[in-house]
Formats: structure tokens, C-alpha cells, sequence
């Protein structure tokens, strides 16, 4: 009987060791964004933590050209995604939290148990689509790790303007991403008066804006990248003059008024 005991711990100890030995990162915050928006309208993003060579923290979350949108977490949560209408595990973030915690339990950054649609059965408490997290996860520990920055806290910090502009209809927005500190992107969209439009992203992007056709520095949302790259370059948005009339001359490749740095600033105080 104690040799079986001995050789069940034995075992035990063998595919602990196994799952640990996969995470050959360094200690370090690592960070990946995926490249483009999906036809959903979302943009994921993965945090993950490496402590003595193991995994101690993960974060699935994610962006969005929806008008209005904050985070993806936050916007599940206020009940504004609409998953748990139908899934019987619960709205999104609950099941991204179920996600996470299984990579940080199991240390399995190779997990493939899933399906041709992404989806799994071996997680409890998640019907979703998992195949990006694990992809992303190793990706993301693959990368240099996130410098320490000068924030305090770490997050999504979301900033809108109060009211629609009175000329343009517009109201602008921001979310900005902390890892470790450290500002690693930024999100200018806006929302329109007109509830046929979507947002100033998509609207662009479709060619119903107009800008193109009179700014030379390119349509609303190519500027807006521009502008949204300057201030994660600088660190700070802070750190970005902007000249009476609102705009700035610090940013190559957009000439438009820098709502973003200023909305960037506001919700980056509670980060400070």
C-alpha cells in the first residue's frame, strides 16, 4: 500500500513539475494586443505575470470600436455585452475570470483541448472561445517584458467629454491601457448624437466621415492613430504641448484637435 502511495505522489510530483517547466519566461509583466479589431467589434489583450518561474497572474480583457465602449470586462459587467442572456456559465468577464484562473492553477500555456470554433470543455466555467487567450498568452511571454513605468496603478482607465458637441455632434472618449506601470495603448473613438451612426472609428474607417477628402494628413481615424502612438511613445499624455486652439505640433501625422491627449490625462489620474 505505501509503495502505491509513494508512486501516486511520484506521479503527481512528475505532472506538476511538467506544467511548471512550460513557462520559460523570466520574471516580468508581459503584455499582447491583438492586431486588428474583430467583426465583433472587440480587440483582445492578455496580461501575464511571471514570478520565480511561474505564472501568478493573468488578464484577458480587450478594446473596442463600439461607440461608447469601455473595456470589455467592464462593459460585460455593467451588463451591457449581453452574454449571459444565453450562456448558462454567465456574462463574459465571469468566464474570462474562470479562464484565468485555470492557466494560473495549471501553469499550461500549451493547453489545445479545444475544438475547430476555439471552444473548450476542460475549463469549468467557460463556454467561450479560449484558443486566442492560450495564443496570445505564449505570444505574449515569447516578448520582452513591460518596463516598469511611473503609474502607480495598473489597469484600463476610461475617460468620455460630459456632453455632444454642439457643432459636430461628437463626443469623444478614451481608454487607456496600464501594464507594470507602464502606458501600452490607447483608444480614441466617439460617439454620435445621431443613434444611426456608429462610432467615429467605424465611421471613418467606412469612408462616411469625410475628412479625407479636405485634411491632408489623411482621414479622422488614420490622425487618430498618429495621435494615439505619440502618446504611448511619450509615456505621458501629459507630456504632449498642445497650443491654444487644441491642437499640437508634436504629433507627426495629425493636424486634428488633440481631444485624446486631454481625455488621456483625465482618465489617467486615477492611475497616478
Amino acid at each position: 500500500m505505501k509503495r502505491i502511495i509513494v508512486a501516486v505522489l511520484m506521479i503527481a510530483l512528475i505532472g506538476s513539475s511538467a506544467a511548471f517547466a512550460q513557462v520559460k519566461a523570466k520574471d516580468g509583466v508581459y503584455f499582447k494586443q491583438a492586431a486588428e479589431f474583430e467583426s465583433s467589434g472587440w480587440k483582445s489583450q492578455v496580461i501575464v505575470e511571471v514570478k520565480g518561474g511561474k505564472i501568478v497572474r493573468a488578464q484577458w480583457n480587450g478594446t473596442s470600436n463600439i461607440a461608447g465602449a469601455t473595456d470589455k470586462k467592464s462593459w460585460a459587467a455593467s451588463g451591457k455585452y449581453g452574454m449571459a442572456k444565453a450562456a448558462k456559465q454567465g456574462e463574459w468577464d465571469k468566464q474570462a475570470a474562470a479562464v484565468e484562473a485555470y492557466l494560473v492553477k495549471t501553469q499550461d500555456v500549451n493547453f489545445s483541448k479545444f475544438d475547430k470554433e476555439g471552444r473548450t470543455d476542460a475549463i469549468s466555467g467557460a463556454t467561450i472561445h479560449v484558443s486566442e487567450f492560450f495564443a496570445m498568452v505564449k505570444e505574449a511571454l515569447e516578448t520582452a517584458p513591460v518596463p516598469k513605468g511611473t503609474f502607480k496603478k495598473d489597469g484600463w482607465f476610461f475617460a468620455e467629454q460630459a456632453d455632444f458637441d454642439a457643432n459636430s455632434g461628437w463626443k469623444d472618449s478614451v481608454l487607456c491601457t496600464v501594464v507594470n506601470g507602464t502606458l501600452v495603448d490607447v483608444l480614441w473613438s466617439a460617439t454620435s448624437k445621431d443613434p444611426a451612426k456608429k462610432s467615429k472609428i467605424v465611421e471613418s474607417k467606412e469612408g462616411r466621415y469625410g475628412m479625407g477628402k479636405a485634411a491632408k494628413k489623411g482621414e479622422w481615424d488614420v490622425q487618430a492613430v498618429a495621435m494615439q502612438d505619440a502618446i504611448v511613445k511619450a509615456g505621458d499624455p501629459a507630456k504632449i504641448p498642445l497650443k491654444a486652439d487644441g491642437t499640437t505640433d508634436a504629433v507627426s501625422g495629425a493636424s486634428i484637435h488633440a481631444t485624446a491627449v486631454v481625455l488621456a490625462t483625465q482618465a489617467l489620474k486615477a492611475a497616478r
